[in-house]
């Protein structure tokens, strides 16, 4: 037996809704309607103009503001954090998982040039705790707001011997608009262009199947203080992933045209960079062009991983890749350290066989 539980705020007639023998199945109604009422600030925060309907409704609305755009066109993705759930659960911290579930959604969509608008989650547990829920979309709703979003929607399914009592899935889907002149699409590039990375935040929610491989999962290698990170490992591991929608909002705002872009997730560099690039154009990225972060050195030593697998993997410091004119190099690099980024010119775009060199 699951409980679907659509965001509904609490009133008489919840507060009146319960089942005994539902309760004794494994499913506690009352804890859901406990858990929407604990969520309502974290959702509160992310409203934006566009929001008309609170939580409660069957169905989320946003009101489109088409104000300079000619030829509008929706742009959607959907993700989740995967198997980073499991440092969470074993470090007993969920405030952050949500930040992940929201980037990886914006994160991919702003590629085509979209700004995202609204996102809508979905958490699946064992045993539906209110304080932990509330906590997950806490994070959520923290996502929600570094990506200018509204949160207007969601669902919570307690699934009592599907998952275990103390596990839980998360993901979500995002929407975003773009005037059809303004796509990103890769079409007009060609071979000199400058390619830019910005840093990443660490691992970000790609490749942890091989990370549990690597270290032990246990709570005292979790907790365990490494000079080279300056932290724990769980603290390094478990960093939420960067969103880059001020990013690349700053370059469009500063007159920087963005000819193509990548959100280096899992597949690295070698599956994620040949996505932007159209046919006859080949991508170098120079690997001494920024300095690896330490979680990525110290994965490879302590797991014995050969530098290809590496890059064909994880993002090894770069959450995203655009490519612009050389023209715009310097500004874009100015814009970027502006909003708050570390970027730098990691390659250039060649005419060849599509795909990546990195030398």
């Amino acid at each position: 037996m699951y409980l679907l539980l659509e965001r509904k705020g609490i009133n008489a007639m919840n507060m009146q809704s319960r089942s005994d023998s539902y309760a004794a199945a494994g499913v506690d109604i009352t804890a859901g309607y406990r858990a929407v009422e604990l969520m309502k600030t974290h959702i509160a925060k992310t409203m934006t103009a566009g929001a008309l309907s609170d939580i409660g409704g069957f169905g989320g609305l946003f009101e489109l503001d088409l104000t300079g755009i000619s030829r509008p066109v929706l742009v959607s993705g959907t993700d989740g954090v995967g198997t980073k759930l499991k440092l969470a659960f074993l470090m007993d911290k969920h405030d952050t998982v949500g930040i992940d579930c929201v980037a990886m959604c914006v994160n991919d969509i702003i590629c085509v040039g979209a700004k995202p608008l609204f996102f809508l989650d979905y958490i699946a547990c064992g045993k539906n705790i209110p304080e932990k829920i509330a906590d997950i979309v806490s994070g959520v709703a923290e996502g929600c707001v570094q990506s200018g979003v509204s949160l207007i929607g969601g669902e919570t399914a307690e699934m009592p011997g599907f998952y275990p009592e103390d596990e839980y899935d998360l993901a979500g889907f995002a929407v975003g608009i773009v005037d059809k002149k303004d796509l990103i699409t890769g079409k007009e590039l060609k071979g000199g262009e400058t390619l830019i990375g910005i840093a990443s935040s660490g691992v970000h929610s790609n490749g942890f199947s091989l990370v549990r491989k690597i270290f032990e999962m246990t709570e005292e290698s979790l907790n365990t203080y490494y000079d080279c990170l300056g932290k724990t490992l769980g603290e390094a591991l478990l960093a939420p992933t960067k969103i880059y929608v001020k990013a690349l909002k700053s370059l469009k705002n500063g007159g920087v045209k963005v000819k193509a872009c990548s959100h280096i997730t899992g597949g690295g560099f070698y599956e994620n960079i040949p996505r932007m690039l159209p046919e006859g154009v080949r991508a170098v990225v120079h690997k001494d062009s920024y300095e690896v972060p330490a979680i990525f050195k110290l994965m490879a030593e302590k797991g014995d991983v050969e530098e290809k697998v590496m890059y064909n993997t994880y993002n090894m410091g770069i959450g995203m890749v655009i490519a612009v004119d050389p023209a715009d190099k310097d500004k874009a690099l100015t814009l970027l350290a502006e909003a708050g980024e570390t970027a730098y010119v990691i390659g250039e775009t060649v005419e060849g066989e599509t795909g990546v060199t990195l030398c």
